[in-house]
C-alpha cells in the first residue's frame, strides 16, 4: 500500500498503474478520515469492482461553516492507515491543506436544484465546498468509479448531478448505509456522543423504520404531511433530540412532495442534534 501526500506523486502513481493496460479500472473512495465500518464497506465495494483502489483522507475546510466542528473533527491517521491496509487499498492519498489549497480558492463548483433543501438549507455553502473538493480529487485521481455512502443521500445526489452535467467519465456508485447492531448509522461524529445521547440517538433509525412501516401499511397512498407529523412525534419522545429538519422529498430530484403514491421514489431525511453533535440519517422508499 502506497501512502502519498503530494498531488504530483499521486498522478505519477496512477499513470504507472495504468501504463500498458487500457482496460484497468481505478476505483476511488474519498473520505474525511476517522474511518469506520461504513468506509470499509466502500473500500470492499471498490475492491470487488476495480483493479486499483485509491482512498483519499482529507478534512476539507471548504465544507465547514464558521461555527462548525472543523477544528475538533476527529482525526487518527495511524488508525485510518491500518483499516486501509486491512481492506487492501492500493493507494492512500493524505494531502495537507497547503497541498490541496496552496492559495486562496477563486474557483468554486456550485450545483443548483439539489442543494437548496435539507443540509444545503441548514449549512449554507456546504455543498459548494463538497463539490469543489470532489471535483479537484476527481481531476487528480481520474477514477473510473467513485464510491459514496448513502448515509449522506443529498451528497450522493449532488455528486451525481455534477458528474452528469459536466460529462465526467466516472461512474458514481452509491453504497448502502452501514449501521451499528442497535441501528445507529455509523458516523465519524458518533464519537462525540455522551452515553445517554448515544442511547437517545437510536430514535433516528427507529423513526425511519416506523415511517417505512406506515408507508407500507398505506400501500403507497399517504399524505406526506401526516407522515412528517408521525416522525416528528416519534423523535420528540427523546428529550435530548433537537430537530434540525425532517424532509420527505422525491429522490433523486430532492423536490418536496405532498402526497406519497405508487411509482414514486422518496427520500425521508433527518438531521437532529444531540447536544452539540449533529447527526443525519435517511431511508429511500421505492414504491
Amino acid at each position: 500500500m502506497q501512502v502519498i501526500r503530494r498531488i504530483d506523486e499521486l498522478r505519477a502513481a496512477i499513470r504507472k498503474a495504468r501504463a500498458g493496460n487500457s482496460a484497468l479500472r481505478v476505483g476511488f473512495v474519498p473520505t474525511m478520515g476517522y474511518l469506520h465500518e461504513g468506509h470499509a464497506s466502500l473500500l470492499r465495494a471498490a475492491r470487488e469492482q476495480c483493479d486499483v483502489v485509491v482512498l483519499s483522507i482529507f478534512v476539507n475546510p471548504l465544507q465547514f461553516g464558521p461555527n462548525e466542528d472543523l477544528s475538533r473533527y476527529p482525526r487518527d491517521e495511524q488508525r485510518d492507515l491500518a483499516l486501509a491496509e486491512k481492506e487492501q487499498a492500493d493507494i492512500v492519498f493524505l494531502p495537507g491543506v497547503d497541498e490541496m489549497y496552496p492559495s486562496p480558492t477563486k474557483t468554486v463548483v456550485s450545483v443548483s436544484g439539489v442543494t437548496e433543501r435539507l443540509c444545503g438549507a441548514s449549512r449554507p455553502g456546504h455543498f459548494d465546498g463538497v463539490a469543489t473538493v470532489v471535483m479537484k480529487l476527481f481531476n487528480m485521481v481520474q477514477p473510473d468509479a467513485a464510491f459514496f455512502g448513502q448515509k449522506d443521500a443529498q451528497q450522493v445526489a449532488v455528486i451525481e448531478q455534477m458528474a452528469a452535467d459536466l460529462n465526467m467519465p466516472v461512474q458514481i456508485v452509491p453504497c448502502p448505509i452501514v449501521r451499528e447492531q442497535d441501528g445507529l448509522a455509523m458516523s465519524s461524529r458518533n464519537v462525540y456522543l455522551e452515553p445517554e445521547q448515544r442511547q437517545q440517538a437510536l430514535v433516528l433509525s427507529a423513526s425511519l423504520k416506523m415511517a417505512e412501516r406506515l408507508v407500507a401499511e398505506a400501500r403507497g397512498q399517504m399524505d406526506a404531511g401526516e407522515l412528517h407529523k408521525a416522525i416528528l412525534e416519534q423523535i420528540r419522545q427523546s428529550p435530548m433530540a433537537d430537530v434540525d429538519y425532517i424532509e420527505i422529498v422525491a429522490y433523486p430530484a430532492l423536490q418536496p412532495v405532498t402526497e406519497i403514491r405508487e411509482g414514486m421514489s422518496i427520500l425521508i431525511a433527518l438531521a437532529v442534534k444531540f447536544g452539540k453533535t449533529r447527526l443525519i440519517d435517511n431511508t429511500i422508499i421505492r414504491l
